[in-house]
């Protein structure tokens, strides 16, 4: 029997991919039906191919790294082994030789039952309030 991982595991193991590069243990976590909705497109991608595609884009970017805004984390039970998980997270990356920083806003819906969890995945830049 397959030991559960708690969702919080799941993000440190996510995010330590997006800091490593590492696309193939990214894509290992993502169900073959998934759906994400991601930080820096403006496309729903629904197919695992172009899944792939987005973050081998993400990944070349120079100086990648993300960070976890810890107090924000929420986790949700939904049903049996099904979770929701939401909170920030802060990209950063150069641009044109300069560092940025990109806030973003995160949900995930998990399967931990699954051998590759994140069913549904929305990540979004945080706007400017108005």
């Amino acid at each position: 029997m397959q030991t559960m991982k708690k969702p919080e595991s799941l993000l440190k193991e996510w995010m330590q991919a997006i800091n490593d590069g590492n696309v193939e243990v990214l894509l290992a976590l993502y169900d073959e039906k998934a759906v994400l909705i991601p930080t820096f497109s403006n496309r729903l991608l629904g197919k695992p191919e172009s899944i792939r595609d987005y973050f081998e884009r993400v990944c070349s970017r120079e100086e990648l790294s993300i960070a976890l805004h810890e107090k924000t984390l929420n986790v949700q039970p939904i049903k049996d082994e099904v979770y929701g998980m939401h909170g920030i997270y802060c990209w950063r990356f150069a641009v044109d030789g300069e560092l940025l920083s990109f806030e973003a806003r995160f949900s995930y819906v998990l399967d931990l039952g699954l051998t590759s969890p994140i069913i549904q995945h929305h990540s979004s830049q945080i706007p400017r309030m108005i």
